[in-house]
């Protein structure tokens, strides 16, 4: 097969699971020439990957375009549906025998099974950017074996993937101006001091904690548009302000901090501290703050006045709970959101008003189930 037009690639050969395979660099700009995607109009049985999300591919390039200097990408897996032959370096030493070169007939077709969103993505960043197209991305070579193969490859690498919780990404996510000031919040702040969780987005009755970072996270994207995001001395002082106003008038907050209550208790027979509610409250601080003469003290005073039971089920039935379980949708975020606006006499916008007219007449029963109750 050693012909004049063949591929080379500098690589490095292993086994796994009795089979030789190579890891290799290739430059970013022959990717969408060489790797090739199974075609999308094949049914799910005689494809080896899923279907291509495109709705994900701009994201992932804006991505590598805005971190230029720091993104990161993991290596590609591909199969080699073709004649290949590894060279070896050095004839005696064992370690170098497993360095070489890998030639791959031109003929050869290469099948990508893991990273096909990565490729997309970066054929869409080098539109915008082509001066990375010199840089570099690992890909792992299997010699293809066939459809059947090519299948229980990306059912076997993507078995044990998992994605990582939202708390923990927020953690480690750096860039994120909002994630920088949940993070400040949580360690400054007295009503979020040790009574954040950061490394799950959920809490088991037994923890101790009783907020999760990514609920402050999305309480924070609520309140503050990305322009003030920008200046995070401001951003943190607006939201330290708030939330320390907000806990003023929520006394089971405190009596966690200081361990009167546990915070099991507090989630089990209140709605106050689940996620559902910190992102209403961080829509009703934005409102607060809209205002032409914004009263954090005098308007957040009124919060004291709401029934938190999950027992209220008159005033939370539909809105933070669904079926007696906490909510999660925009929809159930919206509607907590206008409660608690109506209890401090904050005004409703259009939209707020049709979702709430839309509620109301949901729960009014017609005439044909009035007549069937009596």
């Amino acid at each position: 097969m050693a012909d004049n037009f063949s591929y080379l690639f500098p690589a490095i050969r292993g086994i796994q699971a009795g089979r030789e395979y190579y890891v290799s660099m290739c430059p970013l700009r022959l990717l969408s020439k060489i790797f090739v995607f199974d075609d999308e109009e094949l049914v799910p049985e005689l494809r080896a990957q899923r279907t291509l999300n495109r709705s994900r591919i701009p994201e992932m390039s804006r991505y590598i375009v805005n971190n230029k200097d720091d993104y990161t990408f993991s290596a590609i897996t591909a199969s080699i549906d073709g004649q290949v032959q590894f060279d070896a370096q050095g004839e005696h030493n064992v370690t170098t025998l497993r360095m070489g070169t890998l030639k791959v007939s031109m003929d050869a077709k290469f099948v990508v099974n893991d990273g096909q969103h990565r490729q997309a993505a970066i054929k869409g960043a080098l539109q915008i950017a082509p001066e990375l197209g010199e840089e570099t991305i690992a890909v792992v070579f299997f010699i293809d074996r066939g459809l059947e193969r090519s299948q229980q490859m990306f059912a076997d690498l993507n078995r044990y993937a998992v994605r990582p919780s939202a708390s923990i990404g927020v953690l480690y996510e750096h860039r994120n101006a909002a994630a920088n000031v949940a993070k400040h919040l949580s360690l400054t702040s007295k009503v979020f001091q040790n009574l954040i969780e950061t490394e799950r987005s959920s809490l088991s009755p037994r923890s101790r904690k009783l907020f999760t970072l990514s609920a402050l996270y999305f309480s924070i994207l609520e309140m503050l548009t990305e322009k003030e995001l920008e200046d995070f001395s401001s951003a943190t002082k607006k939201c330290h302000a708030f939330w320390e106003e907000v806990g003023k008038q929520i006394p089971e907050w405190n009596q966690v901090r200081i361990s009167a209550i546990t915070s099991g208790d507090v989630r089990r027979d209140f709605i106050h501290s689940h996620a559902i509610v910190l992102q209403a409250l961080g829509r009703v601080g934005k409102a607060i703050y809209d205002l032409p003469a914004p009263n954090l003290s005098r308007t957040l005073a009124k919060l004291k006045n709401i029934d938190w039971s999950r027992q209220n089920a008159s005033t939370w039935e539909g809105r933070a709970m669904v079926g007696g379980a906490m909510a999660k949708s925009a929809q159930n975020v919206t509607l907590t959101a206008i409660e608690i606006k109506k209890a401090l006499g904050l005004k409703l916008s259009s939209d707020e008003q049709a979702a709430e007219d839309a509620l109301q007449a949901a729960r009014v029963p017609t005439n044909k189930q009035r007549k069937s109750d009596k």
